[in-house]
């Protein structure tokens, strides 16, 4: 399986990417967040690779970085988003408001996505809310302290990077979320209030 690609920018669009990796062209396809990262044709790019085999067909999908190949690989875990609409629904929404759209039930926010309808929006509800909820629980707990410290708002920070947020958004978030409040410590109780915030 291929874990990554480094080579030279062959030829690009907002679909795919053909990377030379020693006078071999590998062609990725992408959405519109990894093409707007992408170098100029001719410079040299490194890539996450997502290895899609099935019986009858080999395809790889490029990444500009591990958090949008995090979510693309959730989004496909929903039945009946494979991975070209896993891309389609990375480019149809910043990352961010892909994730506080499904924390939310945001059914419309999602169904506004070209080849989402409101059936598959619920899917992607129903079956991701728990797993994204559930990433932050696994990775970030209460460190026990009695007031919101620099740590917990920098763990609560990595904890929207790590669901596909950039950080100059999660810092954001993180900040406004921690107006006004006392969080004891708990880095869960201050992302979900941060993601509970979006898009209002």
């Amino acid at each position: 399986m291929i874990a990554y690609l480094k080579g030279i920018v062959h030829d690009k669009s907002p679909e795919q990417v053909i990377v030379d990796v020693r006078d071999v062209g590998y062609m990725l396809e992408i959405s519109n967040q990894t093409y707007d990262q992408l170098p100029s044709t001719g410079d040299e790019v490194e890539l996450l690779v997502y290895h899609h085999v099935t019986d009858n067909d080999q395809r790889l999908f490029g990444f500009a970085n591990q958090n949008e190949k995090d979510l693309f690989e959730l989004l496909i875990t929903v039945k009946g988003v494979g991975p070209k609409l896993g891309l389609t629904i990375l480019s149809g929404l910043p990352a961010q408001e892909i994730t506080g759209a499904i924390v939310q039930e945001d059914k419309s926010a999602l169904s506004k996505i070209k080849g989402i309808g409101k059936k598959t929006a619920q899917r992607m509800i129903l079956e991701l809310k728990d797993k994204i909820s559930e990433m932050v629980d696994a990775t970030y707990t209460p460190d026990g302290s009695t007031a919101i410290s620099s740590n917990v708002k920098e763990e609560a920070v990595s904890a929207l990077q790590s669901l596909g947020f950039k950080k100059r958004d999660a810092e954001e978030s993180i900040e406004l979320a921690a107006k006004g409040e006392d969080f004891d410590g708990d880095v869960q109780q201050l992302v979900k209030k941060a993601l509970s915030q979006m898009d209002k």
